[in-house]
C-alpha cells in the first residue's frame, strides 16, 4: 500500500510506515508547501495513495464531492507522532487493506477506529 502523508504530520511518519511495510512519501518531499488540500488529494487518487492526515478537510472534500477515492486515513489525536499512535494507524493500514484500495475514510484516535466506505452519503437538504 502506498501512502502519502499530509504536511500537517512530522516527516518521521516516512521511516514508521516504511518500517512497517508500507510505501510511505512525505508531501514535502515532492509538493508545493502552499498546495491545497484539494491538490493533495487529486494528486493521491491520481497515483493511488493513501492519504495520512491530521486535518478534516480532507474528509470533508469527500464528502463534498461524494468522492469514492483516494481513501484517507484521519488521526484524531492530540498527539500525533508515531510513538504516540503509530501502532494504531500501522493496525488500521494492515486490517483495512481492502477498504482502502477500493475507497474507505479510516478514522483513528488513541481509542477506537472507524472505518466508512467510500462515496460517503450525502447529507439530505432540510426544508
Amino acid at each position: 500500500m502506498k501512502v502519502l502523508i499530509d504536511m500537517n504530520l512530522s516527516p518521521r511518519w516516512v521511516r514508521f510506515l516504511n518500517d512497517c511495510g508500507f510505501e510511505a512519501i512525505h508531501w514535502y518531499s515532492f509538493g508545493k508547501c502552499n498546495a491545497t488540500d484539494l491538490q493533495i488529494m487529486e494528486f493521491a487518487k491520481s497515483n493511488e495513495y493513501v492519504v495520512l492526515t491530521h486535518d478534516l478537510d480532507c474528509s470533508g472534500i469527500l464528502a463534498s464531492t461524494h468522492g469514492d477515492k483516494p481513501s484517507v486515513v484521519q488521526i484524531r489525536s492530540e498527539d500525533v507522532s508515531p510513538d504516540n499512535i503509530g501502532k494504531q494507524i500501522a493496525s488500521a493500514l494492515s486490517q483495512m487493506t481492502v477498504e482502502l484500495e477500493y475507497g474507505a475514510l479510516v478514522t483513528v484516535d488513541p481509542v477506537r477506529t472507524r472505518l466508512r466506505l467510500l462515496p460517503l452519503p450525502r447529507k439530505k437538504e432540510t426544508d
